[in-house]
């Protein structure tokens, strides 16, 4: 989960600015149920974790916004105030192939602070919140890029338009010009987001008035319009493939400033295909909940009061509740389906809201803003007494053994490959395989028959670790098209040998409870055994296991050159050879 850490002297300015105390004891207590939780707490720092589902808190002033109705009560605020601006910018036809989406802002007079520190603090809280928000909404700048500007140092209107690799501009922390070519292939940002221009042979910037480049998007910003600390009016692009996500992206980024005092404009924007439409769009979204589903996922019927409490805390309004008097007379095939009988409840959320994506995070918002501890209590309407699996007790046994032995439990992947599986390990397929149709790499093209190769390569990407390794796996395997359960054991260690995993054995045996029994050799050079030291056990005719020391040559295979023995069983001929004591 993202952090942020956040001056609580912003927190409290930011609280104070509305007649509120901050309280950091009911911060603590409440944040996690809005999806934060503080992390860490110093006299002037929190540190607080962000849950990926929320990314409108990623920074302390988004997160202010939404603290004040969800612990104080404050009128929640789902539009965004918007001055009408006359700042445009027009984008080329040419961006409808490199780079759709193009959205812009202004936001004029914002408070940075007072002293050198404070500008820094501001600066840095900005740079951070542009980050973090390319990765939750813009997806590493694939879906969504910002860029923020000083606006003093630009000459509206703009334009967007794409040039070819050997234009020039000085991109951010440059000194002088470098080409498109030079920054993706010498600047660090360059470097790092090329491969999301691969392949084009044109490239989108934006120029103002004077055809300075005050942006190529997604890669870097021109170094004359760089944000300092005697900035106050800022703007603000956003490009990207993702609509929403753009949209989003840039009401946070503007919601953020207008916290710090400053009032957002618009700005008029054609688009490449002639559109014209003035961003940012202030209005919030309209959603609609049947009262039916409402009702029975919480359990209990919420008052409109109820419900008009609960979804402002959350930053939304609730807006009542009506007939859905055209909706179709059947049975619903889910419960977001509106059927006739239904009432309607519409809500206005914020825009920026981009975890909102169905009827039923309605739901959930409404419940959290309710409180979970309310929702009434109830009890299984169905019975509920469990039955043990039939190999239960054995399989228990087994681990209990195995772990008294010193082994440690691993858990390999089920999908394996014809190398691992029988060529390496020398052991014939029994029945048919189970391929994977399409594999998407040559290691996982089968379900595995056998455990013992899984716990090969797990020793040898630990080889450069000491020894002894001792390790297990009780897991399924696929044969003949059906699951089967197996274990095996591997160790490796330099005073290992035949007596050592015999002894192992036996001790196996004795905590299943196997009176008779018998070990007899294992003939042939089937498997990875070491011919001449290894044997199979029988239990009253039942041939469960096989167990040895494995042959160098399989070592080898996988780079591993210690001593090495081992076992494989099958749960099911344990199952069936020794009775269940329990």
């Amino acid at each position: 989960m993202p952090t942020i850490s956040v001056e609580q002297s912003l927190i409290t300015q930011l609280l104070s600015a509305h007649g509120i105390s901050n309280d950091i004891e009911r911060m603590g207590d409440e944040l996690p149920l809005l999806g934060t939780d503080i992390d860490g707490c110093d006299e002037r720092t929190l540190d607080i974790e962000i849950f990926p589902d929320r990314p409108d808190l990623l920074s302390g002033e988004t997160l202010t916004r939404a603290i004040r109705p969800f612990l104080y009560g404050a009128a929640a605020k789902p539009a965004l105030h918007v001055q009408e601006g006359q700042i445009e910018m027009s984008v080329d036809a040419s961006l409808e192939h490199v780079r759709p989406i193009i959205l812009g802002a202004v936001v004029r007079n914002v408070n940075t602070g007072s002293t050198p520190e404070e500008n820094e603090a501001f600066i840095k809280a900005l740079m951070d919140h542009q980050e973090k928000l390319h990765f939750a909404l813009g997806r590493g700048r694939k879906r969504a890029s910002i860029g923020v500007h000083d606006l003093e140092t630009l000459a509206p209107p703009f334009r967007v338009m794409t040039v070819p690799g050997d234009m020039k501009f000085t991109p951010l922390a440059m000194s002088g010009p470098m080409s498109i070519t030079e920054i993706l292939g010498q600047h660090p940002k360059g470097v790092d987001f090329a491969h999301l221009l691969e392949g084009m042979e044109q490239y989108p910037v934006i120029v103002d008035s004077n055809n300075a480049v005050l942006s190529f998007p997604p890669i870097i910003n021109g170094n004359h319009t760089t944000v300092t600390s005697t900035t106050r009016d800022f703007f603000i692009d956003v490009t990207g493939w993702d609509r929403r996500a753009c949209e989003s992206s840039l009401m946070l980024i503007a919601s953020q400033l207008e916290e710090r005092g400053g009032s957002i404009e618009s700005v008029k924007v054609t688009g490449f295909d002639g559109t014209k439409e003035t961003l940012p769009n202030p209005s919030p979204m309209h959603h609609t909940v049947t009262d039916r589903l409402l009702d029975g996922l919480l359990g209990r019927s919420l008052s409109d009061e109820e419900i008009r409490t609960a979804i402002n805390r959350m930053g939304g309004a609730y807006l009542g509740r009506a007939p859905a008097e055209a909706a179709p007379a059947r049975q619903p095939e889910n419960m977001a389906d509106v059927v006739a009988g239904d009432n309607l409840l519409t809500f206005e959320m914020p825009r920026w809201r981009f975890d909102i994506l169905h009827p039923i995070d309605l739901v959930e918002d409404v419940a959290i803003g309710h409180g979970f501890e309310d929702l009434g209590s109830d009890v299984p309407k169905a019975p509920l007494t469990a039955l043990p699996r039939p190999d239960g007790h054995i399989r228990r046994r087994i681990r209990d053994s195995l772990q008294g032995l010193g082994l440690m439990q691993v858990q390999s992947l089920t999908l394996s490959n014809d190398i691992d599986q029988f060529e390496a390990m020398r052991w014939p397929a029994m029945g048919d395989v189970t391929r994977i149709t399409n594999p998407i790499t040559i290691e996982h093209t089968l379900l595995r028959q056998y455990l013992l190769p899984g716990l090969f390569r797990l020793l040898a990407s630990n080889r450069h670790h000491d020894l002894p390794q001792a390790v297990y796996e009780l897991g399924t395997v696929v044969r003949d098209h059906k699951n089967g359960d197996r274990f095996a054991f591997l160790v490796a260690e330099q005073n290992g040998g035949f007596a050592a995993v015999r002894g192992r054995i036996q001790a196996i045996m004795r905590d299943l409870g196997a009176e008779s029994y018998s070990i007899e050799p294992l003939g042939g050079s089937m498997g990875p055994w070491l011919t001449g030291r290894s044997a199979k056990v029988v239990i009253d005719g039942i041939h469960v296991g096989c167990f040895g020391e494995m042959d160098p040559h399989i070592g080898n295979h996988y780079e591993l050159k210690v001593p090495l023995s081992g076992a494989e069983f099958d749960i099911k001929e344990l199952e069936r050879a020794l009775p269940d004591p329990v």
